[in-house]
């Protein structure tokens, strides 16, 4: 069903992009990386957050850590993961096949600043064996994302 959600979601906003379904499992960023043959920087991976009454995605690269005091100061309160369960009831996905596109509850998307280093990066596509190939500025206008800072990566300078 997820899968199928990321299909009509791509369907309607990206035609032209194809899901990309491998044999084994991507539903880590060291998986996806090593199945979809990129950096794991290049693995676009998207967090269910929330901060007090508000629930979110971020999308942000592979190897790139929340910030708290960046994430605080974007949101204005302690941001926390959401769990398993919730996100899989909210997104419509499983974790691991967690994606921006197609989901079953309508929440805004962030992207980090962070996805800029790369032309191509690669997010899942609502399963755990699915992803496609888009560039940052496309995922984000498509899934109508506002560009943030709430990452560091441990190779990359802060901005």
């Amino acid at each position: 069903m997820s899968l199928e959600s990321v299909r009509a979601f791509l369907a309607e906003k990206a035609p032209d992009i194809a899901i990309i379904e491998l044999e084994t499992s991507t539903a880590t960023v060291a998986l996806a990386a090593e199945g979809h043959g990129v950096a794991p920087a290049q693995i676009a991976k998207t967090l269910c957050l929330r901060s007090g009454d508000d629930t979110f995605l971020v999308v942000t690269r592979g190897d790139a850590r929340l910030d708290n005091r960046k994430a605080k100061d974007a949101f204005g309160a302690k941001i926390r993961m959401l769990g398993a369960e919730e996100v899989a009831a909210l997104t419509g996905h499983p974790v691991g096949g967690v994606c921006p596109f197609g989901l079953a509850t309508p929440l805004p998307v962030y992207c980090d600043v962070s996805l800029r280093a790369f032309d191509i990066v690669v997010p899942a596509a609502g399963a755990i064996h699915a992803a496609l190939r888009i560039a940052p500025e496309r995922m984000a206008a498509i899934t109508e994302a506002r560009w943030i800072d709430v990452c560091r990566t441990d190779d990359v300078p802060p901005p």
